[in-house]
């Protein structure tokens, strides 16, 4: 799904927008609850740690996966990727390939069937959370502390997939950004035993692109949260162009964007994401940005881990 979220979604005051779409957000909810209410939950034979959100987008659930992936691994096992099958989301299947096997179906209980077949012993369900499926040994959602949870309303009044309350369902939270006590307090509000961690991206490669004048342009859920981690590692970033969630870039775009570097004296510059979806020809003419997580507390984060293998 290409999305470019409206701007009445991140307001913190409810919208006319969101008044007039409410009714849809009603029959959306009714839906859901019967859809939950009728499904079959699978109890898988190897471990399941679920990465997901109720925010729509941007909240780093991907970057977490890997290095969970990582961290499994340092661990001794062997840990595979689950996805349900979205043609539209090859980005993010693409960076996972990169790292470990991956496994997708249009139902993810058959990928993680497929992966005990091929001796994995453990898997990372990647945007699972709503997934009701599957029964989950380890439960984390994932947030952004810019953008919380919006306006507070459910698609498509809002950004959420669910109401906060679905934290009762979770066993962490990880949110990506600084430590945010109102945001801790709402939280514990839903789920006092939730344990609360945080992450930060770390640039990898930040000085390739010191002392340049950059155009960032970047298409993912969040945007403007990556044009703001360059201009806090102090980049000279002269322009910054959106586009909507997993968006395919044509020729035309792209050369577009080539002629204003020329123009300016200067880059292009994206998301290890954005790089993955456009054309190889223009592979040697885009730069990227490569990027980690880092988990703050993360020896008591991977203790955790270590109770559930």
């Amino acid at each position: 799904m290409n999305l470019l979220k409206p701007k009445f979604w991140d307001k913190n005051k409810i919208s006319f927008f969101s008044i007039l779409l409410f009714p849809l957000t009603i029959i959306i909810k009714i839906l859901s609850f019967f859809r939950r209410s009728f499904t079959k939950v699978h109890q898988c034979t190897i471990p399941v740690i679920c990465v997901g959100n109720i925010y729509l987008g941007g909240t780093g659930k991907t970057p977490l996966c890997i290095e969970i992936f990582s961290i499994l691994k340092a661990l001794k096992m062997n840990p595979a990727f689950i996805r349900k099958k979205y043609d539209s989301f090859q980005d993010e299947v693409d960076l996972l390939k990169q790292k470990g096997s991956i496994y997708q179906s249009q139902k993810r209980i058959h990928a993680i069937k497929n992966a005990i077949k091929n001796n994995a012993n453990i898997c990372i369900l990647d945007d699972g959370f709503q997934d009701f499926s599957i029964k989950k040994n380890l439960s984390i959602v994932c947030f952004n502390e810019k953008q919380w949870i919006g306006n507070g309303l459910t698609i498509p009044s809002g950004p959420l997939r669910e109401d906060l309350s679905a934290l009762k369902r979770a066993d962490y939270v990880i949110i990506n950004g600084k430590k945010n006590n109102d945001i801790e307090n709402k939280i514990f509000d839903k789920n006092e035993g939730i344990k609360i961690f945080y992450m930060n991206y770390q640039p990898q490669n930040i000085s390739e692109f010191q002392n340049k004048k950059i155009i960032a342009f970047a298409g993912i859920g969040n945007p403007e949260n990556f044009f703001n981690l360059l201009k806090i590692n102090e980049l000279n970033i002269i322009d910054s162009i959106k586009f909507p969630d997993h968006h395919k870039y044509s020729e035309k775009e792209l050369e577009n964007l080539l002629k204003r570097t020329k123009d300016n004296n200067s880059i292009l510059l994206t998301t290890e994401k954005d790089y993955l979806r456009i054309p190889k020809s223009f592979n040697k003419k885009i730069e990227f940005l490569k990027i980690k997580v880092k988990i703050e507390n993360e020896n008591q984060f991977i203790e955790n881990i270590k109770k559930i293998i």
